[in-house]
């Protein structure tokens, strides 16, 4: 199908918390420059006193009110699997989708976070500092994609904590099954982890605005640490702002959010998005309110 005739485009993001995202701003800004009409919904299971178990029904819902597709994000992006016809390779390697599409009678899963975090870590972070040893903190559908990038695309090691122990080991375990017996091991010490590490990834809903805090003690950060939290509403999470008093390498969420959505645009419509368009807008939703886009900094002390 030639996806420029398809003018109208009605899209949904399910998933917990999410009435302030900027991600339907940043779709349906840029499918009205590509002369779409282009709907994009909150489908927030908490506002609708809904949970995970809801799933199947909401699927069918939004596939009888003409949906092209969906995101999802946490805490559905695994249990949304078992639900879907198809996924990309990518998807079924991470075991977490965070877009569907419609097509032919068929829910295809894809998973643009992986894609999305890879190509902001890349730009930030690859290019200047050491990768090789790495704590991830959190073992969910977020840090499940991050961790598939970061082995598919580096020579590096995960520590990977997460407060659900057995999910964590079964993450690990599953890494180790693909990429090598050393690629990820669990961790249950965090001021160890951060000793022995050569940055810290937060893949955890903590800093988010309905989940506030800190994923780790201050105190534990240092100089030559370098720290990417990929939440993005707040971008100056407690995480941030603790990590560039210590004088780390910092970058915020908001370049995985940009990138993501680029990605799950395409999915959608089939149709190449504005890269710089769609960074430069979202830059616009935040910066009354937050600091730049995404950008790695050394922070001052």
């Amino acid at each position: 199908m030639n996806a420029k005739a398809r003018h109208s485009i009605l899209i949904g993001l399910i998933g917990s918390g999410i009435g302030k995202s900027l991600t339907p701003a940043m779709h349906e800004l840029e499918g009205r420059r590509q002369g779409m009409t282009y709907i994009y919904r909150i489908i927030d299971i908490d506002t609708l006193e809904l949970d995970v178990a809801d799933l199947p029904d909401l699927l069918v819902a939004a596939e009888r009110m003409g949906y092209n597709g969906l995101n999802i994000t946490h805490p559905c992006k695994q249990a949304v699997v078992p639900l879907l016809d198809e996924m990309s390779d990518a998807a079924a390697r991470i075991g977490a989708v965070n877009t569907i599409v419609f097509r032919d009678n068929k829910r295809v899963g894809h998973n643009t976070d992986a894609w999305g975090f890879i190509k902001s870590f890349d730009e930030e972070i690859a290019g200047s500092r050491s990768v090789g040893n790495i704590l991830l903190l959190g073992a969910g559908g977020a840090g499940t994609a991050i961790a598939h990038s970061l082995l598919m695309r580096h020579d590096c090691r995960l520590r990977i904590y997460d407060t659900d122990g057995p999910r964590a080991a079964e993450v690990a375990e599953i890494l180790c099954g693909v990429y090598g017996n050393d690629a990820a091991v669990v961790v249950d010490d965090l001021g160890h982890a951060v000793e022995g590490s050569d940055g810290l990834i937060n893949a955890t809903p903590v800093g988010m605005k309905i989940h506030p805090g800190c994923p780790i003690d201050a105190s534990l950060l240092r100089r030559d640490l370098w720290v990417v939290d990929v939440v993005y509403f707040p971008l100056e999470t407690e995480l941030v702002t603790a990590a560039t008093k210590a004088g780390c390498t910092v970058v915020t969420g908001g370049g995985m959010a940009v990138y993501q959505a680029e990605r799950a645009f395409e999915h959608f419509t089939g149709v190449q998005p504005d890269a710089k368009r769609m960074r430069t807008h979202f830059r616009s939703l935040v910066e009354p309110h937050q600091v730049d886009v995404g950008s790695s900094r050394p922070a001052t002390v």
